[in-house]
């Protein structure tokens, strides 16, 4: 009998309070996993609203482009909360990467070619110069879609890359454009216009123009602002909560206009920063150290 003592003591011990809590550690490891599951949904919807749009009915535009949206936040969660719970995983990186490719490759390839081009009316009278727009706009949806990939595969593999124009010390920066802001601008245009889709052959240009300049910046070594160093557990957050009251408050009220506006301007920042760069780098003294902003896992 006092040989089963120490075996009924043992598993006492294993159902105690260390056992629940290393449960409880491995449950939060699906948490940001979670966030990727949802931002692949947001993608898959996206893609299915595209393919019900019609230029009589494009609402499927707009709903593609709110689904691409919602998207980016989860984007942003998934990560975030992976460092903060230090949850990090091989699997959540390579999984984020390939929700990515889906979310905020395809799915926005095929929303700017069917809302951009798909839907043109006959230019002037010539039915092959509207086939010739489409065919372009084909070509521009799939550099934007082969941009995004590489912009991933190029993270995946390279360790603490250099941007060509340096920031600040203690920033983070990322080196081109990530593929999330990258989408962002696809889906705030089409979002702004309500998915009314394309209807005129200089618009269907700048479209064009906008497309192919989005897909190299994804590509190029630039660097863009990543908001990574702020920090959301500091003692005073009191101003980080006003600002996102009034940010949640603009997109509530004035979604169309103030996505637009944000999505371009982080677009245009990376072209003024490395323009600003240019000029001033002739008699500077060489770049500060830089530190690479970590992708979300």
């Amino acid at each position: 009998m006092d040989s089963d003592r120490p075996d009924l003591r043992r598993r006492s011990d294993d159902s105690g309070p260390g056992r629940a809590t290393g449960r409880l550690r491995k449950g939060m490891y699906i948490l940001p996993s979670l966030f990727t599951t949802a931002n692949i949904a947001a993608g898959y919807y996206a893609i299915l609203q595209v393919t019900h749009a019609s230029a009589q009915d494009f609402s499927h535009f707009d709903n593609a482009a709110i689904a691409i949206g919602f998207a980016v936040l989860f984007d942003g969660l998934d990560g975030r909360i992976a460092r903060m719970t230090k949850t990090s995983s091989d699997f959540g990186k390579e999984l984020d990467s390939l929700a990515d490719v889906v979310t905020f490759g395809v799915a926005p390839a095929m929303l700017a070619w069917m809302w951009g081009f798909r839907q043109l009316p006959v230019f002037l009278g010539s039915s092959e110069l509207t086939g010739k727009m489409v065919q372009l706009g084909a070509i521009a949806s799939f550099l934007f879609l082969m941009a995004g990939a590489s912009r991933l595969a190029r993270f995946n593999i390279t360790s603490n890359p250099q941007p060509s124009n340096p920031g600040r010390p203690g920033k983070k920066y990322f080196v081109g454009m990530p593929i999330p802001a990258g989408a962002g601008v696809i889906a705030a245009v089409v979002h702004f216009s309500a998915g009314d889709p394309i209807a005129s052959l200089w618009s269907c240009i700048t479209w064009m123009l906008i497309t192919v300049a989005t897909a190299y910046l994804m590509v190029s070594t630039w660097r863009f602002y990543s908001f990574k160093d702020i920090d959301f557990r500091s003692r005073q957050p009191f101003r980080l909560i006003i600002l996102f009251a009034l940010f949640f408050a603009g997109i509530w009220f004035f979604s169309r206009q103030l996505l637009f506006i944000l999505a371009l301007t982080y677009m245009v920042s990376g072209v003024v920063w490395r323009l600003q760069w240019i000029f001033r780098r002739r008699g500077s003294p060489p770049p500060p150290t830089y530190k690479e902003a970590s992708q979300p896992s």
